[in-house]
This record gives structure tokens, sequence and C-alpha cells, in this order.
């Protein structure tokens, strides 16, 4: 394009961002950093909100101060005068007019760097941040990472100084191009919300591995897969403590796989049981190569369907759950171990098992305490209502965070279940958008099931959504009760439908002011509430295909769409209140509905034999 003679790039430039897409932070660079000793950048950064988005418009990470002549300039930034944030949080809780901020903003500080060893390469990486984010380092491009849940990490050790500044913009504007899209039933937190490190790496390392339980039935193999940065010819060895395992694997062109004779203890909610895993590698000739080693613990399950049921090693299992929210009236969407140990203990005091983390990744440590803990997640990307599902950059988007997640999480053995979105209309693009994802999940990793929260068809009054053929497991949101007041549908829902596959029920229930009473006809009322879960459990329970159930939701949490009287820009459908401790009666429906599904179950179905499908009538859990 022909420019003017006085055209100012920071001005009149309308494609000033097309230079930050040229290199994607994405998941093929993607570093496992479990094991690792990390070196965190957390605390108080420096940071302004940047509406025109005027840092990368106008290049303000380069810090240019004088002319060419050496002559000082005027610049409309001030590094260490900006006022000071903490990181990880979101922005919109730190100052009460940053709130409802959803637009640019800059963060920016120091730090020293000195090497500890001959070539070693430094990373530096982030657990998340809202949504698009770019990251600078003494003056040149790092990337650009697109997500707000998932981890992305730069090699920076080719732009590291001694002496060092970091500035980072992150965009949390919501667009119906982006992965959630710009209409969500959430709060939309932006900034750093999630930790923040520097990681210090030998010349040639492990880059990921993949340790888990074939899923063959049997319970006697263990395989291994591992990926070096680089494609060196070596070898590794594998050792599992607890097991007697020390396996040599032949690393040709940077990848090796093992296939080792094992009967581990399988990992299970009742126990929990994690072996200490550690793999060391030995690039061999490589130049100024030295031995890396990586750690883990790592449980051994497996998990698949036969028929309409879900088996946990073999085992028929109903999952007790519920979903929730990364939501907390503190921290917003940061988190840390005591606050995901106390949503555990919630769940247990329910008796459930089983969590539903909606609607994005939720952060790191949830699976690895799961995995510790015994409990069994769903962990989702937010393919969330109306994408627009015929933009093949929104497609990439997705699959780009759906890896990233698939690879950040697959040593869990929590993990049970990978979902590719919620509550789409059933439409062409829509199914071929899904499906791919289906695909994809199943291409990087065959030790789990794949499912999606699925809406239900009212004109049919039937399970019935296309995608159901890509999926391992049919998730369905119903809100029979609640926004369709007609309660009498959902018998006549479960009778008119022949799945096929176990269903769970990944989503039902209403809101609850804590303390609004009232009969059990008024809304928001606890007793409203308290009657529609009866009604729920009660019709769940005599449906033979429904294998677990995941109510919505366990805590309140903020949501800008909902400012009624008894929600105040929250969703109350919480079965204890935002405050993170006070149950409403409904929770104790759910305490007792699980006590009773821990033990042998059986009774007389009232949906028609014919469309039983030749399943039993005995629920053994």
């Amino acid at each position: 394009m022909e420019k003017a003679d006085n055209f100012l790039a920071g001005i009149h430039d309308a494609d000033y961002e097309a230079e930050y897409l040229q290199t994607r932070l994405d998941v093929s660079g993607l570093i496992n950093i479990m094991g690792r000793e990390t070196e965190s950048l957390n605390g108080k950064w420096n940071f302004a909100p940047d509406l025109y988005d005027t840092c990368r418009r106008s290049h303000w990470f380069k810090d240019y101060r004088f002319d060419a002549n050496g002559n000082e300039l005027p610049v409309d930034y001030d590094w260490e005068a900006w006022e000071r944030l903490t990181v990880p949080a979101p922005w919109n809780l730190e100052k009460p007019e940053l709130y409802y901020f959803e637009g640019h903003g800059v963060y920016t500080r120091t730090f020293r760097y000195i090497p500890k060893t001959k070539g070693e390469r430094l990373l530096l990486r982030f657990e998340g941040a809202a949504y698009r984010t770019t990251v600078f380092l003494n003056g040149k491009i790092i990337g650009t990472h697109d997500g707000a849940s998932t981890p992305f990490n730069a090699d920076i050790s080719d732009a590291v100084l001694p002496d060092n500044r970091i500035v980072v913009t992150a965009d949390a504007r919501r667009s119906p191009f982006r992965l959630p899209m710009d209409n969500t039933d959430w709060f939309n937190y932006g900034g750093i919300y999630r930790d923040v490190y520097l990681v210090r790496l030998p010349q040639i390392f492990i880059k990921d591995w993949f340790v888990r339980l074939a899923p063959d039935g049997t319970f006697s193999t263990i395989l291994a897969d591992i990926t070096a940065n680089a494609p060196v010819n070596g070898k590794a060895l594998l050792e599992i403590q607890g097991l007697g395992i020390k396996q040599e694997i032949t690393v040709q062109n940077g990848k090796g796989e093992a296939k080792i004779s094992a009967r581990p203890e399988l990992w299970s909610p009742e126990n929990p049981r994690l072996y200490d895993v550690s793999i060391t590698l030995d690039p061999g000739g490589a130049v100024d190569s030295v031995r890396d080693r990586v750690q883990d613990s790592i449980g051994f399950r497996e998990i698949k369907t036969k028929g309409q049921e879900i088996l946990l090693n073999g085992k028929k299992i109903f999952l007790r759950g519920i979903c929730v929210h990364e939501d907390h009236f503190a921290l917003g969407k940061t988190t840390n171990d005591e606050i995901i140990r106390q949503t555990i203990r919630d769940l247990k005091e329910m008796n459930g098992i089983y969590l539903r983390l909606a609607h994005y990744p939720h952060d790191a440590r949830f699976a690895r305490i799961a995995d510790e803990e015994g409990v069994l997640l769903w962990e989702e990307v937010p393919v969330y209502w109306a994408v627009v599902f015929d933009n093949p950059r929104t497609y990439a988007d997705a699959e780009n965070q759906l890896c990233e997640l698939i690879m950040r999480d697959r040593n869990r053995a929590s993990v049970i279940i990978w979902s590719i979105g919620n509550e789409n209309a059933d439409t062409d693009p829509r199914l071929a958008f899904m499906s791919k994802l289906a695909q994809k999940a199943k291409a990087i990793d065959d030790s789990r099931l794949v499912s999606a929260a699925c809406l239900v068809n009212q004109e049919k009054l039937q399970i019935s959504d296309r995608l159901a053929d890509f999926l391992d497991v049919i998730g369905i949101n119903e809100y029979y009760g609640w926004y369709d007041p007609d309660f009498e549908k959902l018998p006549k829902l479960f009778a008119n439908s022949s799945p096929g596959k176990p269903v769970l029920i990944c989503e039902f229930g209403g809101d609850a002011r804590l303390g609004q009473r009232g009969s059990v006809d008024d809304l928001w009322t606890e007793d409203k509430q308290k009657r529609l879960y009866e009604q729920q459990v009660e019709t769940l329970k005599k449906c033979p295909y429904v294998a677990g159930t995941t109510p919505w939701i366990l805590y309140d949490f903020r949501c800008p769409r909902r400012f009624n009287r008894y929600q105040e820009g929250f969703n109350r459908k919480g079965l204890i209140d935002a405050d993170r401790k006070t149950r409403k009666p409904a929770f104790f429906v759910m305490q007792k509905f699980y006590a009773e599904m821990k033990i042998d179950y059986s009774s007389a179905f009232d949906i028609p034999k014919n469309i039983i499908n030749n399943t039993t009538h005995d629920r053994t859990f």
C-alpha cells in the first residue's frame, strides 16, 4: 500500500497487529514443566490500562527515548511510575474502577538473570492470561498467545540479558470470533491471573512425555512416549518406583516409546494410588549436552464405555458429581491449593467423586490435587454457545486450546473426559467443527473419553444430536422445572430417547437466594430449589442410561447478565452460597441421593421396556 509522506504508523496503520501475530506461542512450542525447578515472577508488576492498544500501535516496548541525533523524545508511558498490581490476579478485583474493564492492559517488570550452567536455555512460562497476550523482552517481540485458560511458553534464551525488562499486553475484549465468544454466562476476568515462571533447561531437554496404562482391558501394560526438543539420537531411562521398572528407551530423531509389562495398583477414587515416575534423557553425542531428568507422580487406571455404561478399571461406575466455576469471592478466577482442596472437601461432603470443571480449562493444580484426592474430572474447552463455526481462525483457536489442555493434563489419572464444548445449536457448520475437535482429541489421547454438553431436542423431546456419533459419552443440559416450568417433560424425554451410549446429565437446577424462603412454587426461594432437586433425582435414578450427574452448580458465581433483586450480578444456582461456606437445602438432597448411589441400587423403572435396549435394571456402583 502506498503511504503518504506524513504517514505515522502509530496513528494510521489499521493493520498494526499483524506483526505481532507472525510469532505465535501455541501448542507447537508447549513444554511440559512438571517436575522441573521453577523461578516465580509473581508479585507486584507495574500496570496501566491501555484503551487504544497504544503500546503495540506505537511500539512502547522498544522504549525509544532518544532520536537518531540523541535528542530526548516525549513518550506516553512511564513504566516505574505506573501503579502496581498483583500477579497473578485478574485486574478486575485489584481496583474498583477496573471491575468491568474489558480492554487492553499493559504489565511490566524487571528481573535479573545469571546463567547457572553452560549453554542453558531459559523458558518464560505463563499458566494463564486473558485473552490475547503479547510478550516482549528487552525491546523484542517474543510472541502472541490466544486463549485465556491454557498455558503457553517461549524460549527467551536469545533475548535475555543480565538485567531485563519484560512487557506484557493483555487483551480481554470479548469477540464472536474468540473462544469463549462475546456472549457468555460468567464474568469476563482479564489480565495475568495465573502464575508466571522462569525455567532453566539444558541445551537438549525432554519437551514432553506421556505415561499411561494401555487402554486394552488387561491392566497389564504401561505405555510411554517421550519427545525431545531437538531431533537427537540417544537413549532415555524410564523408572517407576514401586513397580521396579527401569526401562531403557531408544530415542531416534528426538522421539522414543516403550511398551512395558506391569501390573500396577489401579488408581481409583477409593484408592488414589500414585507412582513416582522419572525419565532421564541422555542425548548421546549432541554438542554441549548434559543429561536431562524429569519426574512426576502418575496414577494408572482405565476409563471406557460398554453399551450404556461407563467402566472405571472394568467396573461400572455412576459419576456422582457437580459443576464448578473457577470463580472465588475474593480472588476471582485466580485460585490456590487451599481453595481447590476445600472445593474437593465440599464435593466429598456431598458424597461426590466427580467434578465438571466448566466452561474452560481450570488451573493445572486442580488435576494434580484431584490425582492425590481421588476425584474424577471432566475438563472442557470454551467452545461455548453461538461460536462462529464457519470461521477457520476460530477453529484453529479451538483446536489449539484443546491441544494445550490435553498436553498439559494427559498424565493426570483424575481426568477421564475431554469435553469439546457446551450448548451449541446442531447446525452443519457446528457438526463439522466439533466432530473434527473430537477426532483431534482422540488422535493425541486415546486413553480418555470424549464428550460435549449438548442441548435437548425440544421439538422432538429427545436426546438427539448428530454430534453424538463422534462422542463416547453424551452430555445433556436440561432445566425442566426452571427455564421450562413443565417438569413432566423430563420423564417423557427419557422415555422418548434411545441413546445407545452412556448419558451424563451435565446441568440441571434452579436459582435460590440464600435465606429467601417461600412455598415450593415461589421462584428464587430455597424451597423451590429444594423441591426441584427432589423431583430431578427421583426421575434421574429411574433412567437406566444415565451414568452420572453434575447439577449446576456447587457455588454461586459472578455473572453480569443477571440483575434481578435476587441475583444482583450473580448466578444463584449454587448449592452453596458465594461465601463458599453456607449450604442451601438442595445440597442435602444431592448428599442423600449420592449416598444411595454409592450402594447397590435397584428400582422398577417407569420408562417403557422397549427403549431400555436390553440394559439391566440393577445398578451396582
